[in-house]
């Protein structure tokens, strides 16, 4: 595949990084800045071109005319919009993604039809990371929680303590534990290395468990793995940009929420738009503003700036103030693990959070959704099946009897508006949506196999 990939930045670059594993993509990446171009051609086997990827000079220097996709990535939305626009009119470039953060952009879908602004796919990175965190103040227990089939289905991940009831039990065990209540774990992580489940495998302490079931069902099933949190009462956002911004017009619906704001136009701007939520001018990383504002009292504090160290640092100090949990956004990937081993309880990264969203439209076979796992070491796959049994590999076969590659876990099956949880005996039908885990991601091409239809299904 042939795709033009505009900006560098930690989002163009990762997916520029996840595209280039495969030897079949012909990837071409368009930026202003000719330093990240040359440090990003030093690691990856592909092309760079310096200058605005808008300009239909740019494009055509790139390829556009034969390109089979555009992935418009920069932090400009105009240029975005403006790119996909030249890529329809002067390339007819088939598949055309924009990266949108504006909401003023967000709120009016009618711009982006085919005969207005000719954009296939919209990204917006704001929106998806405050669908994530706002998932994790759910369940306040859990490492990761992430949606599949419309939400019919969630993937979680959790730490197993030593409180837990099943903490000392192997997880043939747990239909005792859960009865009536239908669920899977897809993979363990222990010391940070992969155990594959087994009916024999034992949960001890600290292990990084993952596990999936229906919606309705998540908080039980935690409830076993480790002692369920109180519930969140009290949250504290440390910045009010566009994901505090949405976050706090969220959450003030159901818990009691205070967002601190260094900029005073922007805290001017929140107080009019948010309606019980508390607005406070300041530095999060003041202790007096955070030892007056009660911070021993919240139960959740989230630093959401666009500062890396300002959120470590206010998290942190947060943390140490008498905040229950905390979390902090964080870009650079170098950072991400380093902090989560300290005292920050979740470290959020943005780009790995929307990568996920990306890559849905790029998989080969009928993929729904990606979603990235601890950090990007793995990933969680939503795939439709389709064929019949004589075109499909999966399709009119059980569990059991698919050639699934090493590390890779078919967790549950969506079928209509039943979930059933996948077992050996399960059999996979025609328009079944599969959720798999994959532990080894260079194991993805293989998976994507599975799922393309063989030339005798019409």
């Amino acid at each position: 595949m042939k795709i033009i990939i505009l900006g560098a930045g930690q989002v163009g670059s990762t997916v520029a990084s996840e595209l280039a594993r495969d030897e079949s993509n012909e990837i071409t990446v368009i930026d202003i800045d000719q330093h990240i171009l040359t440090d990003l051609q030093d690691r990856l086997d592909l092309r760079t071109i310096c200058g605005n990827g808008s300009y239909p000079n740019m494009l055509e220097m790139a390829g556009a005319d034969d390109a089979d996709m555009l992935i418009a990535l920069t932090n400009s939305d105009e240029i975005n919009m403006v790119a996909c626009q030249v890529a329809s009119s002067l390339f007819n470039t088939p598949t055309k993604i924009a990266r949108i953060r504006s909401p003023e952009y967000l709120g009016n879908p009618g711009l982006f039809a085919a005969e207005s602004i000719p954009v296939d796919v919209m990204i917006s990175p704001e929106s998806l990371v405050t669908d994530y965190i706002y998932h994790l103040i759910e369940h306040p227990s859990a490492l990761q929680v992430l949606d599949f089939a419309g939400g019919k289905v969630q993937l979680v991940a959790v730490k197993a303590y030593d409180d837990g009831p099943l903490c000392g039990h192997a997880l043939k065990t747990m239909k005792q534990h859960v009865p009536g209540v239908d669920m899977r774990v897809a993979a363990i992580f222990r010391d940070g290395e992969s155990i594959q489940p087994s009916a024999e495998c034992v949960i001890k302490a600290d292990d990084e468990v993952f596990f999936i079931a229906a919606r309705k069902h998540i908080s039980i099933v935690i409830s076993e793995l480790r002692k369920l949190e109180k519930p969140i009462k009290r949250v504290m956002l440390a910045g009010g940009g566009n994901i505090g911004g949405q976050l706090a017009g969220r959450l003030e619906k159901d818990y009691q929420v205070k967002v601190i704001e260094s900029s005073p136009a922007r805290a001017r701007e929140l107080s009019g738009i948010l309606d019980s939520a508390i607005v406070l001018l300041g530095d999060a990383a003041d202790p007096d503003l955070l030892a007056e504002e009660n911070i021993e009292s919240m139960d959740v504090f989230c630093a959401l700036t666009n500062d890396d160290e300002a959120n470590i640092l206010s998290s942190m100090l947060a943390k140490r103030l008498g905040a229950r949990k905390v979390m902090s956004l964080i870009n650079r990937p170098a950072y991400v693990d380093l902090v989560e081993s300290g005292l920050i309880d979740i470290a959020i990264s943005p780009h790995q959070v929307t990568i996920g969203t990306l890559l849905a439209h790029i998989r080969r076979g009928d993929v729904v959704a990606v979603h990235a796992l601890r950090h990007g070491s793995a990933e969680a796959i939503e795939a439709v099946a389709h064929g019949d049994s004589s075109s499909s590999k999966v399709v009119g076969r059980t569990i059991e009897q698919i050639k699934l590659p090493k590390g890779a876990t078919i967790g549950a099956i969506v079928r209509g508006d039943e979930v059933v949880i996948a077992h050996h005996d399960t059999v996979i039908e025609s328009e079944d949506h599969v959720i798999l885990l994959l532990i080894d991601k260079k194991k993805i091409a293989d998976v994507e196999r599975l799922f393309q239809v063989g030339i005798t299904y019409f």
